[in-house]
């Protein structure tokens, strides 16, 4: 029969059936329809956002709880947990897929519209009739001045700001899975508070930049190919900066109340490993969107 422990150890946990999964889509899809309507001028007002938002925070911190619960109870076993890893692995790799797209996005709009719009290359002369006065220069408003003349945001002013404070967050949280790891519990709370001081800071600079492009440089959602590309990219990241300071909280509560131990914390390295990848994804954006 073998040793209670090792028979632990080939047990696979499955958790109960649960509605959180339609109860989550459901705010989420409010929330996405909410913010739709809005860009497009066709809303009822902003209760559907609230309501989405409200409603898929409640979730999570909800599921998140049940989660907890679940492995504080020593119901998963090292099969478990190599499932969620694998499972982290998969979900950041699709993330690198999501922002890739946007990415291409970007790199096709400059790189190959561009030069054909103004003519470079073409077999067929249809920008002639089409817009024969566009230059293909970047930033670009597009065609027929899509948005009116805007200016762009410097990248050595709060983009840079925003780099040093999310590769100091990429440090601490790093110092925080060390400490855990030695079993310095006080020293991995101290070092995670910083890292969500970090993360908020982050996203206060970025809404007061947004601020500032919209009602002094004429840069929006509408200024052409540029402003939908800029805010596509820099606003999904600053969700996943949102997310991430999320879990970067949980984590840290869950530590105050004696959670984790130095040889057993995926919940704490799957957070991190999230961290880690938003991090890199700014470096990209910072080179990309704001410098070159």
């Amino acid at each position: 029969m073998g040793s209670p422990a090792a028979q632990n150890s080939s047990r696979y946990f499955v958790p109960d059936p649960s509605v959180w999964p339609f109860v989550l889509t459901i705010g989420l899809v409010a929330t996405i329809v909410g913010v739709s309507g809005y860009l497009e001028n066709n809303h009822i007002g902003p209760l559907p956002i609230w309501l989405g938002v409200a409603l898929s925070i409640f979730i999570i911190f909800r599921w998140f709880q049940g989660i907890a619960r679940e492995s504080e109870g020593g119901r998963y076993s090292a099969q478990v947990d190599r499932t969620y890893r694998w499972g982290m692995s998969w979900f950041i790799f699709s993330e690198v897929m999501f922002f890739a797209a946007f990415f291409g996005a970007l790199f096709y709009a400059r790189g190959m519209v561009m030069p054909w719009l103004s003519g470079e290359g073409a077999k067929l002369s249809t920008h002639l009739t089409l817009w024969p006065n566009f230059e293909g220069v970047w930033p670009s408003n597009g065609p027929a001045n899509v948005g009116g003349e805007f200016k762009t945001i410097p990248a050595f002013d709060v983009p840079l700001l925003n780099t040093l404070i999310l590769i100091s967050s990429g440090v601490t949280i790093t110092m925080a899975h060390h400490a855990l790891k030695e079993g310095k519990r006080g020293l991995c709370i101290l070092w995670m508070w910083a890292t969500v001081a970090l993360g908020c800071s982050f996203l206060y600079f970025q809404a007061e930049e947004y601020m500032h492009a919209y009602h002094e440089l004429n840069l929006t959602l509408g200024s052409g190919i540029y402003g939908s590309t800029f805010f596509m990219l820099t606003g999904f990241h600053g969700m996943h900066v949102t997310l991430g300071t999320i879990m970067l909280t949980v984590i840290t509560l869950r530590l105050m109340k004696g959670h984790f131990k130095p040889d057993s914390h995926f919940g704490f390295e799957g957070v991190a490993w999230y961290w880690h990848f938003v991090d890199v994804v700014w470096i990209g954006l910072f080179i990309v969107v704001y410098w070159l």
